[in-house]
């Protein structure tokens, strides 16, 4: 998505539209993938769709049809391939389009940034993924007069799509550029067929020569999937529920996002602590971070040992000494398996989930002790910032091995002094969380906002901040879930907290209504991809120029938390200096 489709990328980039000689009744214009276009917008975008990308790169642009005069019914929409030079292909297969469908923001987010409204989210597929098949419109019919109705069909679908006069329908189209394709020029039409006449959008692609890896070398966790089964109505840990969960983590990782490692494929932890490794169970664990180019693994917290939630219980930092024998088990059994197969360099323990009290510190060192002794090289992770809550609390410092600030929450000088000290720091966002009070620097960054994750806010917001997390040397990202439960799936997609958050926790739409057994993606997911990407660009540079190479450009797209540039067009011109200068080493 980092080319800005000759977009001309410049202002024009906002204003071009079609030559006024070509008034057929189909308009077509391209826009890049962090553009959003309204229903009833004045159509905008480029006359032709240039893009760039390295290989094992997912690029993505927009297609938007417009109704100009008179009612469209669009029959269908085609891609086929992109042609290179001496006859090298991307093929059909890899190239996905979708139909964007408008979801409803009908109360703002908390500080959004844009008004209430329709808003292009999710993507509907033209090619069903599990079937392989087109989603079928739906249909009801009788055989015979009083026989009773055939339903067939479903209700979300992709083509054929009907536009009124003066309305747009956008579409998304993901190119994924494979390995080994020479780099170069590669071409190729979209096609669109209506009951009005057809219209064509030529597009260009620039592979350049060089390769992303497979897995996010971005460190990041979101969150698990416990939630679908309702959504689905199926029974949670049936068959059925896990075909639906295989394909969930499948799309994660097809946005380079580790998923959830599914519990039935974890070592089994035994009465006494330690572990049964089911060579079935470790060998399926084996195929599915392989597959899925999972590059992060999460030790599941220990069954035996555990302290109260609640700190109001007199023992709510006591471990009987027996659980404690059995928790030490447990964590030195699992680093060992973890270590000899090749896992631990990025396994850690998610300790404790932002210890807002006094009490829940002495918990993180309670907690923090057992691990570190069962497995020294073993790393923490505690959802926390890196100065204290209060300096009268206990220092948690000894325990924590990886923090993890909110956006708002994050102090440059005690990053730097955890990162000196060799932890690692990830960032994370929830809800529309300013700075603390107890924020270092609170009365300089009290009223700022970083990027918050909301459908009411532009599509840059979801890109950016991996280029944040690259400034302030941290080196992952952590997300509470990417299927919250909302007021309505496609309808109201907003967490009630008890104002609405749109979009909040919520990246995948589930698939019940296009009769899909699995997520459907959003645009916001696909910028947070982009973001990914980028990340991978800034590793690349490095490894060949060094790390003042990235430095430099990362400067101008993103200074701090509340500096970042609002530009697309700036942030598409940096990734071009990121690629060019990786061409040049």
């Amino acid at each position: 998505m980092r080319s800005l489709l000759l977009l001309v990328v410049s202002s024009v980039l906002l204003t071009a539209t079609a030559p006024a000689a070509e008034r057929s009744a189909v308009g077509l214009t391209a826009l890049h993938a962090m553009e959003r276009i309204l229903q009833h917008e004045a159509p905008f975008g480029a006359s032709a769709v240039e893009i760039a990308a390295a290989r094992n790169e997912v690029e993505s642009f927009q297609v938007v049809v417009a109704a100009r005069d008179q009612n469209l019914r669009v029959t269908s929409v085609t891609l086929p391939e992109l042609v290179g030079e001496g006859g090298a292909k991307i093929p059909g297969d890899r190239i996905k389009l979708y139909r964007e469908e408008y979801v409803r923001v009908r109360l703002s987010t908390p500080r959004a940034e844009l008004p209430p409204g329709l808003y292009p989210d999710a993507l509907v597929p033209f090619i069903d993924p599990v079937t392989g098949k087109p989603i079928e419109p739906f249909s009801q019919r009788r055989e015979r007069w009083g026989e009773p109705l055939i339903t067939t069909g479903n209700d979300m679908y992709a083509v054929p799509f009907d536009v009124f006069a003066g309305q747009n329908q956008p579409l998304w189209i993901d190119v994924h550029v494979p390995k080994g394709v020479p780099a170069g020029v590669y071409r190729g039409t979209v096609r669109v067929s209506t009951d009005k006449g057809k219209a064509e959008l030529p597009v260009t692609l620039t592979v350049w020569d060089f390769d992303l890896p497979d897995g996010p070398t971005h460190c990041n966790h979101f969150g698990g999937f416990w939630g679908i089964a309702s959504v689905f109505g199926v029974k949670y840990n049936s068959d059925e529920f896990r075909e639906i969960e295989a394909r969930y983590c499948e799309a994660m990782a097809e946005h380079r996002l580790n998923p959830p490692l599914p519990s039935r494929l974890l070592p089994q932890a035994n009465p006494d602590g330690s572990l049964t490794i089911d060579t079935n169970r470790h060998e399926a664990l084996r195929a599915f971070i392989e597959k899925l180019h999972v590059t992060d693994f999460e030790i599941p917290s220990s069954p035996f040992g555990r302290l109260p939630h609640s700190t109001t219980n007199a023992n709510y930092k006591t471990v009987p000494p027996d659980q404690r024998e059995k928790a030490l088990r447990y964590y030195r059994d699992y680093y060992q398996y973890v270590k000899s197969n090749g896992w631990a360099d990025r396994a850690y323990v998610y300790l404790l989930d932002e210890p807002n009290t006094a009490e829940n510190y002495e918990q993180v060192l309670v907690l923090a002790e057992i691990v570190h002794q069962a497995a020294p090289e073993l790393k923490c992770l505690v959802v926390e910032q890196t100065y204290p809550h209060d300096p009268a609390w206990p220092d948690i410092d000894p325990a924590v091995d990886i923090w993890c600030p909110l956006w708002s929450f994050i102090d440059r000088e005690t990053v730097n002094q955890k990162l000196k000290q060799g932890d690692s720091v990830w960032s994370y966002t929830a809800l529309v969380q300013r700075s603390p009070r107890y924020h270092p620097a609170y009365e300089e960054v009290r009223e700022k906002d970083p990027p918050y994750w909301h459908i009411d806010r532009p599509l840059l917001v979801y890109r950016v901040p991996t280029w944040i997390n690259r400034q302030y040397g941290i080196t992952g990202l952590l997300y509470w879930s990417t299927v919250q439960r909302v007021i309505e799936p496609w309808y109201n997609p907003a967490f009630a907290h008890p104002r609405h958050f749109n979009g909040g926790g919520y990246l995948f739409y589930p698939g019940v209504p296009c009769g899909i057994k699995g997520p459907v993606a959003s645009m916001r997911l696909k910028n947070l991809r982009d973001g990914m990407e980028d990340y991978e660009y800034f590793v690349l540079l490095e490894r060949r120029a060094g790390a003042a190479a990235v430095q430099k450009i990362v400067d101008r797209i993103a200074p701090t938390w509340w500096g970042y540039t609002r530009d697309p067009k700036a942030l598409y011109d940096a990734r071009r200096e990121l690629a060019a200068a990786i061409l040049a080493r």
